[in-house]
């Protein structure tokens, strides 16, 4: 493993789903000079940390050592994720922390003596985790007026809803003079029982 002269640099991946690509990630950490072998990826939802390769990185993680990431919001999805997160691993951990795309988010010790390292590391902190949990809530708030507008110009979100067989009229009738089951007219149309049924109790309603 890579050594700098404080101890080992490791670097974590995230990424929310299995689908979605890390590319981005694995460039910044590699043009870090982080070696593969010493990155850990989790793709799952970071609601909480009990992440398998997290956890595994977090219990090699000690004095001395540096942790990368490209974004601060690869160690939680909120403030008090992020500042407990950062919390740990540089106290109870004493490693010092890297964001790649926050330059000033760096904890190893450039600011001179400790303390002052201390104190401008803690403000940076604090400062960034506010700031990348605003980002986050602003986007799903944009989000949602975007998804609002769109209903209001008329605009059908989600999925298309399955045409109606031709045959539904009749089957329907059938099925409303007791002649054959729910489950049989949604096998003779090729559908489900609970569609069959949605279907019918609309055309009910209508």
């Amino acid at each position: 493993m890579k050594k700098n002269t404080k101890g080992t640099i490791y670097g974590y991946i995230r990424v929310s789903t299995v689908a979605q690509r890390d590319d981005r990630q694995w460039i910044a950490l590699t043009d870090f000079g982080i070696p593969k072998k010493c990155i850990f990826v989790d793709k799952q939802s970071g609601k909480d940390f009990d992440r398998p390769a997290y956890t595994k990185m977090m219990k090699r993680l000690g004095h001395g050592d540096t942790l990368v990431v490209k974004s601060l919001d690869r160690l939680g999805r909120n403030y008090d994720e992020m500042t407990r997160q950062l919390d740990i691993i540089t106290k109870e951990k004493e490693a010092a922390i890297v964001v790649i795309d926050l330059p000033l988010l760096d904890t190893r010790n450039k600011y001179g003596d400790d303390l002052t390292a201390k104190l401008i590391s803690n403000l940076v902190i604090q400062v960034f985790s506010y700031v990348a949990e605003t980002e986050r809530n602003m986007n799903h708030q944009r989000t949602m007026e975007g998804l609002a507008a769109a209903r209001a110009r008329g605009v059908t979100l989600g999925r298309k809803p399955m045409a109606k067989p031709a045959g539904f009229p009749a089957i329907h009738a059938q099925w409303e003079a007791g002649k054959v089951s729910a489950r049989k007219a949604a096998e003779a149309l090729g559908v489900s029982t609970p569609t069959f049924l949605k279907w019918a109790n609309a055309s009910t309603d209508a």
